[in-house]
């Protein structure tokens, strides 16, 4: 049966430029056949402007044509063995009527639909801003465009655009404050809103709540979108001259239409809520079952270090007595930033759900969330640290596709990674959810909720425990051990494809202790060392002095730290460095074409082998395949750091090939465009970032002519599935299965002659 894909269109596009329109488009994995010194071969290119055949394009799948106009229609046609589709099919109709020799060629047969070019050197994609709005206490918000996907939701084999509009002021999941309502739209390439989900006042907005994962799961060869959802999650759909066709909300599953819930539910909690809430913990205290079983105090006056002063079950006024002294007292002397009669905008109750949508925006169905919340953060350790942080570790979320059975994608939907890790895989056939399998290290052991260490520790669960505390802000899928089947790369962790746990990464700290190397704000997996077999990882980790290491490189099927090595070999120890503070992120790639393999950095630059380089380390934002000698560049660079971030596009070697005017990067200092993708003309990626006033969606794409040849990097199941989980969290960049540099051997990367596998 072999891999499923997508089946796109030729996505042809045409470009002015300077020295005339320039012309690119894709080339899929089943038409090439071999490699040469520079790209791929097998299917060749005619070109066509007007209908006129002007150019037969073999080492490339890009033109410039110096005479194209704006007012050109152009098209391309397959080529095959030297004859096109056009030609082929002449033939055969010519033999079918006569028999003779077959009639010059019909020029539009075999040919994609005709474009003309561009207006500009980039596309805008008009949007509809959603209306600002005003929350409980009064404040002002207008929408930005955020986060973005891509899929085929139509099966027209183009495809249409998935845009989360984020209130201006959504929050971390760690800050406080009320947000307005998440929302994500579905727009065509011209901006037709095909519809607008809107996530309902019980889901907050923010960088760790919505990652929403587009792919055509049930093979039926139309994209849907997996979301986690909640009661006032709404769907409306529009027709193509914008009326309004349908406005639903989620269906709620029938045992909570039983318990009364219902739409009209707001679970947001105001400080007055959130202090009644902690009245009636407090009065529950000697029920909470770590206190029956011994593993918490007996009492609340221990866990803040009073004398008993109170009889319990506490009475109400008792409660409300240690309650204000929480809050005035207590949690003040843990940190100057701790302000629980401040604590609004946050859900801690309610129900939750997982949806899936079809690409028309109809529900599919809806189940609940996989691993419920339990409660407001208690056991996952959130008012255990010095910063008490309710809703913040148990309302860490992460979503991936992966393809676990080697064929066929999963959706991989997780919460937490400071302390309790959860993940579920399902697979979606025939309209409906079905479990793969499920993870949960259990909960972190604590002797004291309101005074413990719980990042440090392990969960609860005998075989998953050591996953705690191991995951980023973002996951990775890759076949880490060569079984034709993808893992779950979980920070320094990795699930096998089958549930089971692969490895979860340990080292030594500089005294000889034993510690997980932990969360990290960043992680790149990809074949960085083309001379090593598999994958490597590389990553930043946050825990500082209490981390083995700040950054290491790391090989992914064992998750062990590799070594260092000098010009003959030599081993210079451990490719992972101490360090005594959060270096923040790092990133990877080819920005000194004269070294071998990629580069990985953070503050200083390294080979793939471990030498240190003379380079100024670039931006850590996020990396793009922009330029056409196959080297890496990166997103908003250090010279422009400080400044606006305008998703400038540069690297040490070149300097700045895009400074784009007019447009923004998203997520303060994590500098993120909308998407970073290839989404159309040939193998190189275009840039998605939104204009300053949030109208339209700006594209960019290179039209510096490439001499190399190589299918569109969506054909590349590793690369496809990375699009598909780029905005998780601190959005992170995909990798290809296969060696992606200015050095790559194009005869080791996969081709359409070979087995179907998950390159």
């Amino acid at each position: 049966m072999g891999v499923q894909r997508e089946e796109l269109k030729r996505g042809l596009i045409a470009v002015p430029t300077d020295g005339g329109v320039f012309l690119s488009w894709r080339i899929f994995k089943r038409e090439t056949a071999g490699s040469s010194q520079t790209g791929l071969t097998g299917t060749d290119f005619y070109v066509y402007r007007n209908r006129e055949r002007i150019a037969l394009v073999k080492d490339s799948t890009n033109y410039l044509d110096p005479d194209g106009t704006a007012g050109d229609l152009y098209g391309v046609e397959p080529v095959i063995a030297g004859t096109s589709a056009g030609e082929s099919q002449g033939a055969e109709a010519a033999t079918a009527r006569s028999g003779s020799a077959a009639p010059p060629v019909h020029l539009a047969d075999g040919c994609c639909e005709p474009v003309s070019a561009w207006a500009k050197p980039w596309l805008d994609i008009p949007v509809q801003r959603p209306a600002g709005g005003v929350t409980p206490s009064g404040e002002a918000y207008v929408y930005h465009i955020n986060d973005m996907s891509v899929g085929d939701v139509n099966g027209d084999g183009e495809y249409e655009y998935i845009v989360k509009w984020d209130p201006s002021n959504s929050h971390d999941v760690s800050h406080t404050g009320y947000t307005g309502h998440c929302l994500i739209d579905c727009y065509t390439l011209t901006g037709m809103l095909l519809w607008r989900l809107d996530m309902g006042p019980n889901i907050r907005a923010g960088a760790h709540y919505t990652q929403f994962m587009v792919f055509d799961f049930d093979g039926d060869g139309r994209a849907e979108m997996a979301v986690k959802t909640a009661p006032g999650t709404k769907m409306t759909r529009y027709a193509p001259d914008g009326s309004i066709l349908s406005e639903a909300y989620l269906t709620l599953p029938e045992a909570d239409l039983a318990r009364g819930i219902t739409h009209a539910d707001n679970y947001v909690c105001s400080a007055a809520d959130y202090r009644k809430h902690l009245i009636s913990v407090f009065r529950g205290w000697r029920e909470h079952p770590e206190v029956l079983a011994g593993r918490w105090p007996m009492t609340l006056e221990e866990c803040f270090g009073l004398e008993r002063k109170y009889d319990y079950p506490l009475s109400g006024q008792d409660a409300e007595a240690l309650v204000d002294y929480y809050i005035r007292v207590y949690a003040p002397s843990r940190s100057d930033n701790n302000h629980p009669e401040r604590f609004e905008g946050f859900i801690y109750e309610g129900p939750e759900y997982l949806t899936m949508y079809a690409g028309d925006g109809s529900e599919r169905e809806t189940i609940p969330y996989p691993f419920p919340r339990v409660d407001d953060g208690l056991l996952w350790g959130d008012y255990a640290m010095r910063r008490i942080e309710p809703c913040n570790r148990v309302d860490r979320f992460l979503a991936g596709v992966a393809y676990l059975d080697g064929e066929h994608p999963s959706l991989v939907m997780c919460r937490g990674y400071y302390t309790r890790t959860t993940l579920a895989a399902y697979d979606f056939r025939n309209g409906h959810f079905k479990l793969r399998w499920s993870v949960d290290s259990g909960f972190v052991p604590m002797s004291n909720p309101f005074c413990d260490d719980p990042h440090s520790g392990e969960g609860s669960d005998p075989v998953y425990g050591i996953l705690a505390g191991q995951g980023d802000h973002s996951l990775a899928t890759a076949d880490v051990d060569g079984d034709g089947r993808q893992e779950i790369i979980y920070g320094a962790a990795c699930i096998d494809d089958d549930g089971s746990l692969l490895y979860s990464s340990y080292d030594y700290l500089p005294d000889g202790r034993r510690a997980k190397l932990g969360h990290g704000d960043s992680m790149h997996v990809a074949k960085i060392d083309p001379d090593l077999p598999g994958y490597q990882i590389f990553n930043v980790f946050e825990g500082a002095k209490a981390a083995p290491f700040g950054y290491a490189l790391r090989d992914a099927a064992t998750g062990e730290v590799l070594h260092r090595r000098d010009e003959t070999g030599r081993d210079l120890g451990k490719f992972g460095f101490y360090a005594e503070t959060d270096l923040g992120r790092c990133m990877i790639g080819d920005i000194a074409p004269d070294r071998r393999g990629l580069q990985v950095w953070v503050n200083e630059v390294y080979t793939c082998k471990g030498e240190r380089l003379d380079i100024k380390a670039p931006s850590t934002n996020q990396a793009i395949r922009w330029a056409a000698d196959l080297t890496t560049q990166v997103i908003d660079g250090p010279d422009y750091i400080d400044g606006p971030h305008r998703g400038v596009v540069n690297d040490p070697c070149h300097g700045v090939h895009l400074d784009p005017e007019g447009t923004l990067t998203n997520n303060g200092t994590k500098g993120n465009p909308c998407l970073v993708a290839d989404i159309f003309g040939d193998f190189r990626e275009e840039l998605l970032l939104r204009l300053e006033d949030d109208s339209a969606i700006r594209i960019y794409t290179n039209t510096e002519l490439t001499s190399h040849k190589l299918y569109t990097l969506m054909d590349d199941i590793m690369y496809r599935t990375g699009i598909a989980w780029q905005n998780n969290c601190y959005n992170q960049t995909g990798y290809t299965s296969f060696y992606y540099a200015s050095d790559m051997d194009f005869s080791e990367v996969p081709t359409g002659e070979e087995e179907e596998g998950l390159s």
